[in-house]
Formats: C-alpha cells, sequence, structure tokens
C-alpha cells in the first residue's frame, strides 16, 4: 500500500511540474510541435470577420486580395499561435491579438509582419509595434517563408521567430499612455498594461503605400489552462 501510494504521489508531481514547464516551452524557447493543435481559420473562412473579396484560401494559403483586416469570430485570452508568412518586397502587415474592438486596430496589440523597418526598429518585423523592437533580425528575403510561434499568457507576451526568441516582456511594464518602459513615445492612447486580456486575433491586409501582398499558411492556435 505504501508503494501505490508513493507511486501516485510521483505521478501527481510530474503532472504538477509538467503543466508549467510545458507553457514554459511553448512561451520562451522554440517551435512547439502543433499537431493536434486548432487551425486559425476554416478552409472555407466560415469563422473569419472579413470583408467580401479581401482574402482568399488557395491550397492551405491565406493572403490578402485587398486592403481589409481579416478576424478570427472567436475571442482568445491566453494561447499560442504558430504561423507561417512571407512577404513580397516592400510588404507591411501584422498580427493582430486581443483586440478590444475591431473596428480600431490601435485597440489590439500588434506583432509587425514587414519587409523593412518602416523606418524605426519599433516598426521591423518581429517588433511589438511601436513598443518594443525584438531583440534581434532574423528575417528570411522577401519571398521566403518564416516562422513565429506568438505565446500570450496573462500579461506576458513572448515571439519565437525563426527558432529564437526575439520578444519575452511583460505588459504591466508599459504603465503610462504614449509612453514604452524606455521612456520613448508611442502612439497608444491607453497604457498597454490596460489592454483587453483577450479579443479577437487578425491579420493586416494590403497596407501602406507599396499595396505589396503578404501569404500565410499553417495557422494553429493552441489555447492555454
Amino acid at each position: 500500500m505504501a508503494n501505490l501510494r508513493n507511486a501516485v504521489w510521483i505521478v501527481c508531481l510530474v503532472i504538477a511540474l509538467g503543466a508549467p514547464a510545458l507553457g514554459q516551452e511553448l512561451a520562451t524557447t522554440s517551435h512547439p510541435d502543433t499537431s493536434g493543435w486548432e487551425p486559425l481559420f476554416s478552409s472555407d473562412l466560415s469563422n473569419a470577420i472579413l470583408e467580401p473579396g479581401s482574402w482568399a484560401m488557395e491550397d492551405g494559403v491565406l493572403h490578402a486580395v485587398g486592403h481589409g483586416t481579416i478576424w478570427t469570430k472567436a475571442s482568445y485570452g491566453d494561447f499560442a499561435l504558430d504561423m507561417e508568412f512571407k512577404v513580397a518586397k516592400g510588404a507591411n502587415s501584422g498580427v493582430f491579438l486581443r483586440a478590444g474592438d475591431i473596428k480600431d486596430v490601435l485597440s489590439a496589440l500588434e506583432i509587425q509582419v514587414h519587409e523593412n523597418t518602416d523606418g524605426s526598429r519599433i516598426g521591423m518585423v518581429g517588433a511589438l509595434y511601436d513598443a518594443k523592437a525584438p531583440s534581434k533580425n532574423v528575417a528570411k528575403p522577401a519571398g521566403e517563408w518564416n516562422h513565429y510561434t506568438i505565446t500570450c499568457k496573462g500579461s506576458r507576451l513572448s515571439l519565437v521567430f525563426n527558432g529564437e526568441q526575439v520578444l519575452n516582456v511583460d505588459l504591466n511594464d508599459w504603465a503610462e499612455p504614449h509612453k514604452n518602459p524606455d521612456g520613448t513615445q508611442n502612439k497608444f492612447g491607453k497604457a498597454l498594461k490596460d489592454y483587453a486580456r483577450k479579443g479577437p486575433i487578425g491579420l493586416q491586409g494590403i497596407h501602406g503605400r507599396e499595396g505589396q501582398p503578404v501569404w500565410f499558411r499553417n495557422l494553429k492556435i493552441k489555447v492555454l489552462d
């Protein structure tokens, strides 16, 4: 009986310790195995909110053919989002997270998808837009596929980009409107710590003066407890 109790105790300990370890792996260090994860968008886009004709899904590749953003109908709070993307020369897009209002993209956090720096490191690919630059530039050239794993859990946000962690931030550090933790200014009229912690996810359509296309594939999401 003592051996049985010990075995049960060990199993419980492994479960208790293993769950955080998995969450930490998803959040910080590597691209996960997405087997069993849910597709962010269905092949017929029936679970999406979009302007008619603005996006198309062809052979598993989602691409913008207009300027409108495509949004999930579902709202997400704590999650890991895995995807691949490629851009044309001059393309400018982004991944919107936990939107407070899908009619106002500035109500959402944005991870930049960009071919260039938009004149600033906090506008480059892999940046938390206008708030935090990636720790390094690991982007592949225009026309090649890149890999993102974005994890949001509570106030924490991380990005693994082409196998390297380039963002790992606490949104609570953004405590004032129009101000980043390092003292630089941003365009957000509300402190990022006060942004919605649950909301739709969106992909920005053809954007900017260049109007160049962007493509996404293997968009998978896992809701985290």
